[in-house]
């Protein structure tokens, strides 16, 4: 009987040194590979400074990336499980949602205790190595879905694991790919940590430009208005109108057309900038069929409007805002679970209440105006009654928005660099792993 010829893919990129090589062995992660499952260690069992390292399924999905150089938790309870082993590759293996499951971190350190729900995958490291066998995985996670089963919760399992496609070039090869996107994650890394500098930066300068809670003027006052006095204080209503919003859902917008945007509460929560600028920000679009014909000219924002979320599971989001400052000729609602506000005088510029409801001092009137206890709310009419400080000179306003807008604009645009260096590690990812369609 004629002998099965070994099937070979080859990726669009190689380094120089392999292109002569063969072409990557097709074959399923079970013939390369078994399968170890993690057991016990409830988040209770935790503590820090414990005698254990241990991981918490958990924290493959929040605190490790694709190679754990360090644990960050330890415990005191001597659980008689699963230990790793250097070049061990970790998944979780249950969770309420498919997408996280697909997640594949490569341990560099041994002995250390593996939960439940952890599936411990672990090679012959002379044929495999473990980082590369990560990346690859992370890289099919359209595949990895594939074999996840169940509704309510998700679950993946070894058995259906084991199917799946992988590709091995030589361990020189495999290892030369890691250290080249090792390399590439040290960069974003890098330029993570300068974004949280600046960020830290921006969080104190905050702290030093408006006044602390309790207190009447800032710590820091740029020359020019040292000795002013105290800032003017005035009741949230006394500056600021509330006009109507919407009630509309998710499922009742789009992004593809319409004649009115809507700002929904959970893109306030998750990723508008502090000044709204139609120009600059994903905005949904209403349905056509629940748009009424005409809409209220009150309920159209304009600048200077500022507009919060009126709930959150957070104390510290409840109240969340952000200030439009550019609609350009755009019809844009406020939308469900939102509270719109517009300025009833002239006392501030626009763009400086953006930054003034996010300052210690206006949160903390918000947090103590907020109720609820699994869900914090705060309504129109207690947010009416916080008492609000602010320079009485609106050069001053305006010096303060001008620093405070050049931070979060070196903010955004580290933000845009680091989302640079991902989509050029993504397709770098897609040229020097074949495609797993291939096989």
């Amino acid at each position: 009987m004629k002998k099965k010829s070994k099937r070979t893919l080859t990726p669009k990129l190689r380094f120089p040194e392999f292109r002569k090589e063969p072409g990557w062995d097709a074959l399923k992660l079970g013939e390369v590979a078994s399968f170890h499952k993690g057991q016990g260690l409830p988040k209770s069992a935790i503590a820090p400074g414990g005698k254990y390292p241990c991981i918490h399924y958990g924290q493959l999905f929040t605190e490790y990336s694709e190679v754990i150089g360090s644990i960050v938790s330890r415990t005191d309870s001597k659980i008689n499980g699963l230990r790793s082993q250097v070049n061990d590759v970790l998944m979780p293996t249950s969770d309420v949602t498919p997408n996280g499951l697909a997640k594949a971190s490569c341990t560099k350190i041994g002995e250390v205790i593996l939960g439940g729900d952890i599936l411990a995958i672990r090679t012959n490291t002379e044929r495999v190595e473990g980082e590369f066998l990560a990346r690859q995985i992370r890289q099919r996670e359209r595949q990895v879905l594939q074999l996840v089963s169940g509704s309510t919760v998700f679950h993946l399992y070894a058995s259906s694991l084991d199917k799946l496609a992988v590709s091995l070039p030589s361990p020189a090869e495999q290892q030369k790919i890691a250290e080249c996107l090792s390399s590439l994650d040290g960069l974003i890394a890098a330029e993570g940590r300068k974004l949280e500098a600046l960020k830290a930066h921006k969080k104190g300068l905050m702290q030093q430009l408006f006044p602390q809670p309790g207190q009447t003027q800032p710590r820091l006052r740029f020359p020019e208005f040292r000795g002013k006095g105290d800032w003017e204080e005035q009741p949230f209503e006394a500056l600021y109108d509330f006009k109507p919003n919407n009630t509309y859902s998710r499922e009742q917008l789009n992004y593809e057309d319409g004649t009115a945007k809507n700002i929904h509460y959970g893109d306030i929560h998750t990723r508008f900038s502090t000044h709204f600028h139609i120009n600059t920000e994903e905005v949904p679009f209403v349905n056509a069929e629940v748009l009424p014909n005409e809409l209220d000219p009150e309920s159209l924002c304009r600048p200077g409007d500022v507009i919060f979320t009126d709930a959150s599971e957070d104390l510290a989001d409840v109240g969340k805002c952000i200030e439009i400052v550019n609609v350009r000729d755009e019809r844009v609602l406020s939308g469900s679970h939102t509270i719109l506000a517009r300025p009833s005088s002239q006392s501030l510029a626009v763009g400086f209440g953006g930054y003034l409801f996010k300052s210690r001092s206006a949160r903390a009137g918000i947090e103590k105006e907020a109720q609820g206890t699994k869900v914090m709310q705060i309504s129109p009419k207690r947010l009416a009654t916080i008492q609000v400080f602010f320079p009485s000179e609106e050069d001053e306003q305006q010096a303060i928005v001008a620093c405070l807008t050049a931070l979060d604009t070196l903010i955004a645009a580290r933000v845009e660099k680091i989302e640079s260096l991902k989509t050029h590690k993504r397709g770098l990812m897609q040229q020097l792993f074949p495609a797993p369609e291939e096989q």
